[in-house]
């Protein structure tokens, strides 16, 4: 290796140890107003949902659902629906943060004691 080639690689080592990580501030978005849209049935559909410290109530296709919310740490929660009306909507909800931004968020999700996990992306409008 020539001395060159030799430093090419430590500045290459040093600026890849530079680069900067992922932001997680979820501290700002345990409260608040947001916006998730997703692909349902190959149209895009859009929930809003009004957090506080212990509930969130979602708004989805002119209905809405109450759960409580339970931080486990800074940037995971378990959501539990009040008013399940059927078997499937009385399983919690596992949140969490992946990685934030100045309004958005992404996140994964699933249902307690699955495996299979979701990713979104929700925005803070308020």
């Amino acid at each position: 290796m020539s001395p060159y080639q030799g430093l090419f690689f430590i500045f290459f080592i040093l600026l890849n140890s530079c680069a900067k990580a992922p932001e997680r501030n979820c501290e700002k978005f345990k409260t608040g107003t947001f916006e998730f849209k997703t692909l349902l049935n190959g149209e895009l559909a859009t929930t809003r949902f009004l957090r506080s410290d212990s509930t969130e109530i979602d708004f989805f296709q002119g209905k809405s659902d109450t759960s409580s919310i339970r931080w486990i740490n800074k940037c995971e929660c378990i959501l539990k629906n009040l008013n399940p009306k059927n078997r499937q909507e009385r399983k919690a909800l596992h949140l969490k943060i992946l990685t934030t931004n100045k309004d958005t968020y992404t996140f994964e999700y699933g249902l307690i004691g699955s495996s299979k996990k979701q990713q979104g992306t929700a925005k803070k409008i308020n």
